[in-house]
């Protein structure tokens, strides 16, 4: 057996892909996202997406922060800023600023999530 053979070639990982490969080499996002910025949408919308963006979406169909997103993918924050921010041009999540006062609860959710990282 030869090790270039094709039929013994190991399966390809979507986590093997890198990561500006995701966002077609773009670095920067349309959008000023923070970390706790929250992202909702439903279910219709899903509907509207690629496969790739349903995958983002269906996190979002209860309210997470960008930092829950990125570490829920695995993907490094950067290229999360960068996919939300183009589900955000096409209008398939919606942004909810948060107010001047922190929410602490989910500063604990984030806290726990970058924990888990």
């Amino acid at each position: 057996m030869q090790e270039d053979d094709p039929t013994h070639a190991p399966a390809r990982d979507s986590s093997l892909i890198r990561p500006y490969a995701r966002t077609g080499g773009r670095t920067t996002a349309r959008h000023d996202l923070r970390l706790e910025t929250l992202l909702s949408t439903d279910e219709d919308r899903l509907y509207r997406a690629t496969n790739d963006q349903a995958a983002m979406m269906r996190l979002c169909l209860q309210p997470r922060s960008v930092a829950e997103i990125s570490a829920l993918m695995k993907i490094p924050l950067g290229v999360t800023r960068v996919l939300l921010s183009d589900l955000i041009t096409l209008n398939l999540v919606a942004v909810h600023e948060p107010s001047a006062q922190p929410n602490i609860a989910l500063l604990e959710r984030v806290l726990s999530g970058l924990r888990k990282l």
